[in-house]
């Protein structure tokens, strides 16, 4: 794989959950003299392990890693400091004579370094969220989520349907500023050479490694995982909305049985790699790579 050898050169690997995108970047970070920078917005939180499935100790001391573990799931975390925090990662490992490879399937992450994003600060508004969440328990969320579509249709790419609080910060900014939530960010010269590398096993490897991988997360430990974290933290957190953890917390409020937990996730986890397909395919500079389908 050719890498640009200007001195400001990157490469980027992106995908959905579960294609692979771990693996190949650790093998290229052994050979291109490469070190990682995490394009995950789950993976930024501490004790979040086994449900991110976050590189384990042994890789991250193999192979450096940036902007994992940076905030405790009660921390608030913007695409704007992510922006911030991925940009001055990347110039740090350039500065070293080393190849920044930036990993991840958070497509806005992606999107604010590569596009050079200016990203508006927007205060909450309380009364108009205060709203929005009574219409979802009045008339569900999928119904207000087809209202934040109305007015922004990429949103269906990059905005989870199940999670209300997403779903509510989205409609919060469109309606306050009239314009799409996903319009918001305006694109600047980029500051890096960037080849962009995309996996995609194709459907049915896809569903078959995510439900592998949901398995081995079970028994990973990750209904211990979140038991341990909402003894230390509430369980409503934004940081907890996650796949995985939403579903893992109903199980332990009694809400859902361990197996339709485990089959929610699954699904959820399907649904939302089918998003990441669509966000990350409208990019047509992307080069797309076979990936091994076992």
């Amino acid at each position: 794989m050719s890498i640009s050898s200007k001195t400001n050169s990157i490469l980027v690997i992106v995908g959905p959950t579960a294609a692979g995108k771990t693996v190949l970047s650790l093998e290229l970070a052994k050979t291109r003299n490469g070190e990682i920078v995490s394009a995950d917005s789950r993976q930024i939180y501490r004790g979040m392990d086994v449900g991110t499935a976050k590189p384990s100790t042994e890789e991250q001391c193999a192979i450096p890693h940036h902007l994992i573990d940076i905030r405790n799931p009660d921390e608030e975390y913007t695409v704007a400091e992510y922006k911030a925090d991925a940009v001055h990662a990347i110039q740090d490992i350039l500065r070293r004579g080393k190849l920044p490879i930036m990993v991840g399937g958070t497509g806005l992450y992606v999107k604010a370094v590569l596009e050079n994003l200016d990203i508006p600060k927007i205060k909450a508004d309380p009364a108009l969220r205060r709203s929005l969440e009574d219409e979802i328990k009045i008339k569900g969320l999928p119904e207000v989520f087809n209202k934040l579509i109305a007015l922004d249709p990429e949103a269906a790419y990059v905005v989870d349907p199940k999670n209300p609080r997403r779903v509510v910060r989205a409609l919060e900014v469109a309606l306050t500023t009239g314009e799409p939530f996903t319009a918001q960010r305006k694109k600047n010269k980029p500051m890096f050479d960037a080849r962009v590398i995309g996996l995609d096993p194709g459907p049915e490897a896809l569903r078959e490694r995510i439900n592998t991988r949901v398995d081995k997360m079970i028994r990973g430990g990750l209904v211990e995982e979140v038991r341990g974290l909402i003894k230390q933290y509430p369980a409503d957190l934004p940081a907890f909305d996650a796949i995985g953890y939403r579903e893992i917390i109903s199980h332990l409020n009694g809400t859902l049985s361990l197996a339709d937990a485990v089959a929610s996730i699954k699904t959820n986890t399907w649904h939302y790699a089918k998003r990441q397909l669509t966000w990350f395919k409208k990019d047509k500079g992307l080069e797309w790579m076979e990936v091994d389908k076992k």
